[in-house]
């Protein structure tokens, strides 16, 4: 079966060809009833425009862009982006708007992704994630003029919105926390160092440990449980292995579980770990994983809303979503001396 074309729909409309461009790009020279005739018609048969008769005649793509400078295996495994991407289409569906994923290997590659999106009037805007300090990402959107928010931050966007939650607070509370347990010997597996909000969520850990007279002790990772397995093992066979451990994200915090009971310690009495982002992971495992406790669908479709206003042509501010709150389960206990 062909797919149908501008052609069938001004056969069964009795119109002519430029008639039905017109009634379906929104432009002037056919009546509202004939308008809704046609795209009535259209939608009967799954006519959809192709991207290159978009570009000539400028029309929307319905569609919004995500990039992600991850690897592919991550998405599988990252209950964050899934989280994201759910609020994402919460409300892009809503607005028969699509969501185009496509995962790279370098930020290069991003930029050169925008350029070929926006030429080709493939999307009308996109999201951004993973903010970098001097990224260079900024620039090139802004000259393109292409609609974009940022997820993450607060960082220097120029005049494209962002979206944050308060990552030092969160990381704050968490030392608070297990300091005033007895913790004394504190660590951190961190995400990937060169991201934004993983240098905030340093930068806070080490003013923290700082204030209350502890040793602050980062790892870097890279979200995958395989790393932040062999994060954990590093810090638990060292000569001062620490009581407590607060992870980046909740894939690596079920991996360090997992690596502490085969070493033969007990979770919460030898190890305390605490969670970052709190998926249903945390409470499949045994101990259930206290954890930073956020609303990423929400936060996603926050965002998602926020593109939509820009794209429309609002004025669109930025915007500091709410703060994770810690969740204490059972990863987390005064420690066994």
């Amino acid at each position: 079966m062909k797919r149908p074309t501008i052609a069938d729909i001004a056969r069964r409309a009795g119109v002519s060809k430029g008639a039905v461009s017109y009634a379906l790009n929104g432009q002037p020279g056919v009546s509202e009833a004939t308008r809704q005739r046609i795209v009535a018609i259209a939608q009967e048969i799954g006519f959809n425009p192709n991207s290159a008769a978009r570009a000539l005649s400028g029309a929307s793509a319905r569609a919004v862009g995500l990039t992600l400078c991850r690897p592919a295996r991550i998405l599988g495994i990252e209950p964050w982006f899934m989280g994201l991407i759910s609020g994402f289409e919460a409300e892009l569906s809503a607005r028969s708007y699509a969501l185009t994923l496509q995962v790279v290997a370098t930020p290069e590659l991003e930029v050169e992704v925008y350029r070929r999106w926006w030429g080709e009037r493939r999307i009308d805007g996109v999201i951004v994630t993973d903010l970098r300090e001097n990224d260079a990402r900024v620039d090139v959107l802004q000259q393109l003029q292409l609609p974009a928010v940022v997820i993450g931050g607060p960082g220097e966007t120029g005049k494209i919105p962002q979206i944050w939650s308060d990552d030092a607070g969160a990381i704050t509370e968490a030392v608070r926390y297990l300091v005033a347990l007895g913790h004394r010997r504190i660590a951190r597996v961190s995400g990937l160092p060169g991201l934004l909000h993983t240098q905030t969520r340093t930068r806070a850990f080490n003013d923290i440990c700082a204030s209350v007279g502890l040793e602050a002790v980062t790892i870097p990772s890279d979200y995958t449980g395989e790393e932040g397995g062999r994060a954990t093992r590093r810090l638990l066979i060292g000569m001062e292995r620490p009581t407590a451990i607060i992870y980046d994200n909740d894939v690596m915090a079920v991996a360090g579980l997992a690596v502490a009971q085969e070493m033969g310690l007990a979770v919460p009495g030898d190890l305390s770990i605490v969670a970052w982002d709190d998926s249903p992971l945390c409470s499949l495992v045994h101990p259930p994983l206290t954890a930073l406790t956020r609303d990423i669908a929400e936060y996603g479709a926050h965002a998602a809303r926020e593109l939509l206003a820009a794209i429309d042509g609002k004025q669109v501010g930025n915007v500091e979503a709410g703060p994770a709150h810690l969740t204490p389960r059972g990863s987390t206990a005064p420690p066994r001396y």
